[in-house]
């Protein structure tokens, strides 16, 4: 960072009290906070407006709602990337399942002559921190791995984000079978257990120089209609045909969903296979802008939060 950017981050941290927020959560310095209060003030900070816990209209408020309401002990095991494997199987079948090649509790233990000539590392309990993708062994920087999910472990996700099914989610690292590169992952938007959007999600984009591109994704109803409305990813330039097991993952997203107020059921499709990938309560953590904004309450209106139990 050159000067005159530190010169202007300090007087932001100065004068904005929602840079001055989320730069202090960041450093831990909030990790005592109550849970509703802490909400609150991210929501201010990343939202640019007051959260309604009282009378939550939009999708994103009703998120929050939900992180502080809505609490079952099955949601820990769901969000958990290693025992989700055996409670999603035991729903769909272990054909759905990308096979797990092992898993430890510490970088220490992992034998990495064991593992074969291509896999993926990451921590069970976190979202992307610590994670690498080996594609060829012979050049796997085992020593920079080893430090990262190092990093990843110590990461308390419940506290950065007070989503709670996180909180008590053992803190382990799994290597799972490489399944291909410029996958497609379909993320169905289930409200009070029935699939009602799906965002398809693409890494295959690439500049003139033939580097990656930040990821696009085009969001379908379940009819395959595509819609006008994006969060964070911005939508491709064109669209696709409706993938041939569509109907099926529908079926097995409804199934997963089945008993939550809201729940995201992601799939890969691959070789014609469909392979689960991860379920979520929060997506964006409930921080993820709508364009346009009236979408934020139209999603609202799915989510039906009376009479938790």
């Amino acid at each position: 960072m050159n000067l005159k950017k530190i010169i202007n981050s300090g007087f932001k941290f100065l004068t904005d009290s929602d840079f001055r927020f989320l730069y202090l959560a960041r450093q831990g310095k909030y990790d005592h906070m109550p849970d509703d209060e802490y909400l609150k003030r991210m929501f201010k900070a990343k939202m640019g407006k007051e959260l309604d816990l009282e009378n939550p209209k939009t999708f994103n408020e009703k998120l929050q709602w939900l992180k502080l309401n809505d609490r079952k002990p099955i949601y820990t095991t769901m969000v958990d990337k290693i025992d989700a494997k055996k409670y999603v199987a035991d729903i769909i079948g272990q054909e759905y399942i990308i096979p797990t090649l092992g898993t430890w509790n510490s970088p220490d233990e992992i034998d990495f002559d064991k593992l074969p000539n291509q896999f993926v590392l990451k921590c069970n309990h976190n979202s992307g921190c610590g994670m690498f993708i080996c594609r060829e062994k012979s050049s796997f920087e085992i020593g920079k791995a080893k430090a990262e999910l190092a990093k990843g472990l110590k990461e308390d996700y419940y506290l950065t984000t007070r989503e709670w099914p996180y909180k008590d989610v053992k803190r382990r690292i799994i290597a799972e079978k490489f399944i291909g590169e410029d996958l497609i992952d379909y993320r169905f938007y289930c409200f009070n257990g029935h699939p009602k959007y799906v965002y398809m999600y693409l890494n295959d984009s690439k500049d003139n120089n033939g580097k990656p591109e930040p990821e696009h994704c085009n969001i379908y109803d379940m009819n395959w209609n595509l819609q006008q409305f994006h969060q964070k990813s911005l939508p491709t330039k064109k669209e696709y045909e409706k993938p041939k097991q569509f109907e099926n993952m529908k079926i097995y997203a409804e199934k997963l969903s089945a008993g939550t107020r809201f729940l995201r059921v992601d799939f890969y499709f691959t070789n014609g296979q469909i392979l689960f990938g991860e379920m979520t309560f929060y997506p964006g953590t409930g921080f993820s802008k709508f364009e346009p904004a009236e979408w934020d309450e139209k999603f609202g209106d799915l989510l039906n939060i009376d009479n938790i139990k």
